[in-house]
């Protein structure tokens, strides 16, 4: 199943500032948070390894979860605030 293209944020500009949100940045902490059930909305960089983001994507899919496909780990680092690309970044409630 085809997760990609559901949402998907066309470039960096249009990505909203996520730094003063209460984030999971990472997969491990985004599949903790996601089972916790602390998770909002998800964001996942399409550039990133599909090893990784698929079985996010599912997680996601499965807990109902809106997840937006950004362009690449650079922009979504750079929106959470990190110096460093992201594969995957979750808001928390």
């Amino acid at each position: 199943m085809d997760m990609k293209k559901k949402h998907k944020i066309p470039d960096r500009r249009d990505l909203p500032d996520l730094s003063r949100l209460s984030l999971a940045v990472g997969a491990k902490q985004l599949k903790k948070a996601v089972r916790a059930g602390n998770v909002r909305c998800v964001y996942l960089a399409e550039n990133a390894d599909p090893a990784l983001t698929q079985p996010l994507a599912e997680l996601c899919a499965d807990n109902q979860i809106q997840i937006t496909w950004v362009s690449s780990m650079e922009a979504l680092g750079s929106a959470c605030g990190i110096e460093v690309g992201a594969a995957a970044a979750a808001v928390l409630n």
